[in-house]
């Protein structure tokens, strides 16, 4: 039922003026008009960001219509750049679409609508449906994938990608949401199921998938050949110089084709075919302009490159539609230009009484915040729908109206809401704006809040993958240094295939010093670490055999011992005591985290809500927060602040150095300014006077909060009822602070903020010991951020600034030297006029550095240059270049830092690392820029990068007198050892120092026990999987292991299960306490160690009973005399014989 009096359309050509439709109200009207017609709908918007915006208010406004977006290649004119996969997808995907709808709509911006596509006929053409039972040809399937421009690759991350093992295929077709995993029986399809990229783990089964092509152009051969014909006719230049018309020849895909299109096709398509011939245009005011820019760049470009003769051009009118026959083309169709501004009234010209809403806007500083929202409520008559963003912000939102006594109701759209009679009501839609007629009103989140700034992630956060068990052997490059437990430190040579009592089995290759070489069998890969120490270079390499490791391995396991000891003794003394128990100030509270202009990152909220049930519960808190510099953290302080003091105790925040107390002290004071507590500070710009006064005020509890340097510590400062200390950078103090603080510790409730990242095996290590949370949102994973390397010159500075400010996109602009920022930043402006340049650096006042983040990230601005201080701080997803200055003064870890701030969204991401002429840099940092070049996927560099870090993230967690001890045995095996320590001593046993990683027993039954490569050719993923199944501690987790295989890589083959057996024989004989199993076809022995848990009487009454078969050798070795040609054989002639040897409890 529509809302708005909508004037009738006219039925075939005609164009009219719709005004003043402020907000949302535009939308409105469109999305009524398009419900009530019985054609097609197409809005034209002027740019990107409005075509986004609209097709999610139309959505919202017309659930029940397809609303479908078009969009835009992001590429400039003739540009060397392919669009990004994934647009490329959601415009086929688009276009399949359109000629099959009567009725929707489709939102495009102008320039996109400009663009010349394929015919129809060969979108419709080359899909192409699969179902389960059909027939299927794998190298035809190949074939046929690759001439529609799908990309062959290991593991099928993105779309257009597909992956053959033997009987499956996965595949990521263009326009789906999800890839599907296609499991073959002989040469019919057997299943087909949906599967997540980021576990590769199957989800659902589905009937039938369909298939569009990866391109927007056709690549079989006849298509390759005509293109090089046409390219002939076209242009006259020496094609065998021309990299787009050789790299075609060759079956590569060169980036920049699309810009050929024309030369596919006898001729080409519009946007137009594609749309039913009954179709009814709303269009932007402002298109004609933008139709016009765009041309004009096109133009302008086309003259500027179509010189090199190694890069022909099309002259644009042969890839654009020009703008008058565009408009010529709209004519035919009835066409409503929608304004939000105020028009007259007249023939063809309609004014809604649509009006703008007042300001909402929660006034936190004053009296009654929410006054302006009350009144509007009070005095309007109509019916008011809010809107949240989120199911989260909905609570938000309620608990904000509860306080207005206002209890709206729960509905789930707008077509809900017009059809209720309910007065007040609320849903969740992503909108930005409200509206406001005569007998409605919706109002969006953003105004209330004023400028809320929403982290809207495009990616969720993937789950722990199982991969990070053997996080340390992913990157295993031949020669990287590993740690043998027995053996020391060597070097990897790589996986080798042996022949070995006739059986061929798989060995890791280790090189030691004088060229000793070591094989590892793969079944004691969990034997093996990666040695993460300093650098790879400096890591030591020990000689087979010599005595050096068991001495450093002895005297890093003792120092273990203590620091486990000590861990668990603080852990006790904290468990046997009482703390205090916070009181819970529900309501002040959730009005406080209100005031928090940033939307929480899912690890923020979890580490809040962690320390709130520990300052509610009965025992004293010692939490570690570990997170990145930046926003995260702070706010978590606060919050405990604010319960601390809600419940009438004094909290003191410890600072470092004696510059951030006014930092800190100005944020509390701007946070808690609305509320009555006190926020003192005590730094060295305060006179002595002012410091005593502060102390005295401390002592009779005047200060609610009191934020200062170690001086806090001492003696003649005293609280009169400190129950909350809150130590930030807890690395930073010395010694003695540390001390101090220990004491402090079994008294008050403690959190401690750290920016270290603390590596998870260490985590995992003191697990228990200290309550750790961990804010660290990562960077998504694959981002692909286009990396270049060059030396900073002024037209490609240019070129990269318009590339993305063209998309609507924003820039950071990195220049680290705070005197000549300035001079930059007018530099910038004359290079690229267009560009609107803000600038931030440290040495700003905080207020005014956070007020032109905000500006930036509402798109205030669109240039940010900056120093450093970017590392950290808010996430801009529409900011998705970043350019660097004088890359080489910068280490490897803060490149990929700064890299990390472009690529948040789905559009493809830039950065460009402009350095001086080769000859001025360092060797050193010419080869950091390569391995930053090189190392696109964040995960392989994030590596690089932390090494050192980890290790001072350990130092920090277990003090001093590690690292030493930590350099010489290799950071993971130090960690393992630390582990098994803890867990020792808290069961009540002395941690074994000789023994203190097992290798477990050795077992061999001579039959072949291997991941072929037939079965998974990735040496990688092999690596990987061998050590998960040396790691796994059941029958569970190998259970479990084993159906993750089949379900990845198809069914086990028969070395792979014998793979699997063997390793549950290892887990039971490790429980018995043998620590050798020898079987072959005659018979086999088991020797026991010197302690084991198996009963002496059950072997006697063994060999009683089969004097034939079973007999002692000496006093540990036990004999079976069984044939056993089969393996079959062996292994359940074995598990029996270990069943029947287990106690029975």
């Amino acid at each position: 039922m529509s809302v708005l009096r909508l004037p009738s359309l006219p039925a075939s050509a005609g164009k009219q003026q719709w005004g003043n439709l402020p907000g949302a109200a535009l939308s409105l009207a469109i999305a009524e008009a398009a419900s009530n017609a019985g054609r097609f709908t197409l809005v034209l918007t002027e740019g990107s960001q409005s075509a986004e915006r609209l097709q999610e208010e139309l959505a919202f406004f017309a659930p029940d219509l397809p609303v479908l977006h078009f969009p835009d290649w992001e590429t400039l004119p003739y540009d060397v750049f392919s669009p990004h996969q994934d647009i490329i997808s959601q415009r086929i995907a688009a276009l399949y679409r359109l000629p099959q709808l009567s009725r929707g709509i489709l939102v495009v911006p102008i320039a996109t609508a400009l663009h010349r596509l394929a015919p129809k006929t060969f979108l419709l053409g080359s899909s192409l449906v699969m179902d389960v039972g059909q027939k299927l040809d794998v190298e035809q399937m190949r074939t046929r994938l690759e001439a529609a421009g799908y990309r062959c690759v290991d593991t099928v991350y993105e779309h257009g990608e597909f992956a053959v093992r033997g009987a499956l295929i996965d595949l990521y077709p263009m326009g789906s949401e999800t890839p599907y995993r296609i499991d073959l029986f002989d040469d019919e399809i057997e299943t087909l199921r949906t599967f997540d990229p980021e576990t590769q783990r199957s989800v659902d089964k589905v009937e039938s998938i369909r298939l569009l092509p990866a391109r927007e152009f056709p690549l079989e051969k006849k298509a390759v050949t005509d293109f090089r014909g046409r390219f002939r006719e076209r242009f006259d230049v020496d094609f065998r110089r021309c990299p787009i018309y050789q790299d075609l020849s060759t079956g590569i895909t060169p980036a920049g084709i699309e810009y050929y299109l024309p030369l596919f096709f006898e001729e080409t398509g519009t946007l137009f075919d594609y749309l039913p011939g009954d179709t009814q245009v709303f269009s932007l005011p402002g298109i004609e302009k933008a139709a016009e820019q765009f041309w004009l760049d096109a133009r302008n470009r086309y003259e500027d490159r179509r010189v090199d003769p190694e890069r022909p051009l099309l002259p644009p009118a042969d890839i654009f539609l020009p703008v008058e026959d565009c408009f010529a083309r709209l004519k035919n169709w009835p066409r409503v230009v929608v304004n939000q501004d105020d028009i007259e009234p007249g023939v063809g010209q309609t004014r809604f009484d649509a009006r703008a809403l007042p300001d909402l806007a929660i006034q936190a500083k004053a009296g009654e915040p929410l006054a302006a929202l009350r009144r509007f409520i009070e005095e309007y008559q109509g019916r008011v729908l809010f809107c949240a963003e989120s199911a989260g912000r909905r609570e938000v939102l309620l608990e904000l109206l509860a306080r207005l006594k206002l209890k709206p109701k729960e509905v789930d759209g707008w077509p809900a809401f017009v059809a209720s009679t309910e007065r007040l009501n609320i849903c969740i839609a992503p909108l930005d704006e409200g509206l406001l007629l005569d007998d409605l009103a919706l109002i969006a989140e953003s105004p209330l809040f004023g400028q809320r700034v929403m982290q809207r992630r495009r990616r969720e956060k993937g789950r722990e993958g199982g991969d990070n068990v053997i996080k340390n052997l992913t990157e295993l490059r031949e020669g990287a240094p590993v740690v043998h437990i027995d053996h020391g430190v060597g070097r990897y040579l790589g996986l080798v295939t042996m022949e070995f009592d006739g059986q061929a089995a798989e060995f890791l290759a280790l090189q030691y010093a004088d060229e000793a070489k070591l094989y590892v069998p793969v079944a004691s890969l969990h034997l093996i670490a990666r040695y993460t120490g300093s650098d790879d270079a400096l890591a030591p390499l020990h000689r087979l055999g010599s005595e050096v490791w068991q001495k450093a391995k002895r005297k890093a396991a003792e120092q273990v011992r203590d620091v486990a000891a000590e861990l668990l003794d603080i852990y006790a003394r904290r468990a046997a005591r009482e703390g205090f128990a916070f009181q819970d100030p529900a309501l002040a509270y959730a009005t406080f985290s209100a005031g928090f202009p940033f939307e929480e990152t899912p690890d923020q909220q979890s580490a809040i809500d962690a320390v709130r049930a520990d300052m509610l519960a009965g025992k004293p808190m010692d939490r570690l927060v570990c997170g990145d510099v930046g926003f995260g953290k702070t706010e978590v302080a606060m919050r405990a602040a604010f319960m601390a003091v809600h419940s009438g105790k004094q909290a003191a925040v410890l600072l470092p150095t004696t510059l951030l107390p006014q930092q800190h002290y100005n944020r509390f004071r701007a946070r808690f300014a609305d509320w009555p507590v006190k926020v003192e500070v005590m730094s060295r710009f305060k006179s002595a006077k002012e410091v005593d006064e502060a102390v005295q005020q401390l002592a009779e509890g005047k200060v609610d909060i009191v934020i200062g340097t170690h001086k806090l510590l001492q003696d003649d400062v005293k609280f009169q009822n400190l129950g909350l200390a809150i130590i930030d950078e807890e690395h930073r103090f010395g010694v003695r602070q540390k001390e101090q603080l220990k004491a402090l510790r079994s008294e008050v409730d403690i959190l401690t903020l750290t920016a270290t990242p603390i590596p998870r095996t260490l985590n995992m290590a003191v697990a228990g010991m200290r309550d750790l949370s961990i804010i660290a949102t990562p960077p998504a994973r694959r981002l692909s951020v286009r990396t270049f390397v060059m030396e900073a010159n002024k037209p490609t500075i240019k070129e990269a600034l318009l590339r993305e400010l063209l998309r609507g996109g924003q820039v950071y602009y990195l220049h680290n030297d705070v005197k000549t920022i300035e001079k930059c930043a007018a530099d910038l402006a004359e290079l690229v006029p267009e560009a609107r340049i803000g600038i931030g650096h440290g040495q700003m006042r905080e207020r005014d550095l956070e007020q032109v983040m905000s500006d930036f990230y509402h798109k205030r601005f669109n240039v940010l240059v900056a120093s450093t201080i970017i590392e950290t701080g808010i996430d801009v997803p529409s900011a998705n270049t970043i350019i660097i200055d004088r890359a080489d003064k910068f280490g490897l870890a803060q490149l990929h830092q700064l890299r990390g701030r472009v690529g948040r969204s789905h559009h493809q991401a830039y950065a460009y690392l402009l350095t001086p002429p080769r000859k001025q840099m360092t060797p050193d940092a010419e080869k950091r820029l390569e391995a930053i070049a090189n190392a696109q996927d964040l995960g392989a560099g994030f590596v690089l990068a932390t090494h050192d870090l980890e290790i001072r993230g350990a130092g920090e967690l277990l003090g001093d007198g590690q690292s030493g001890q930590i350099q010489a045995v290799g950071f993971t095996l130090y960690m393992e050892m630390l582990e098994r320590a803890v867990k020792a001593i808290q069961k009540g046993e002395q941690p074994n120092l000789d023994q203190p990683l097992g290798g477990g027993p050795e077992i061999n039954l001579r039959v072949p026990a291997l991941i072929p490569e037939d079965y998974l050719p990735d040496v990688h993923s092999r690596l990987i999987l061998y050590k998960r199944i040396a790691n796994a501690s059941d029958e569970d987790g190998l259970k479990e292991l084993q159906v993750e295989m089949i379900d990845r890589f198809g069914l086990l083959p028969e070395p792979t299960k014998n793979l699997m057996r063997l390793t549950l024989l290892k887990l039971q004989a490790d429980k018995l306490g043998i620590t050798k199993v020898d079987a072959g076809p005659q018979g086999g022995r088991i020797e026991f160690a010197a302690e084991t848990c198996v009963d002496p009487l059950t072997l006697i009454k063994l060999i009683q009973a089969h004097p034939k078969r079973y007999k002692f050798e000496g006093a540990t070795m036990f004999k079976i005399q069984v044939p056993m040609e089969r393996a079959e054989e062996r292994f359940n002639t074995l598990e029996a014989l270990l069943e029947r040897l287990a106690p029975t409890t």
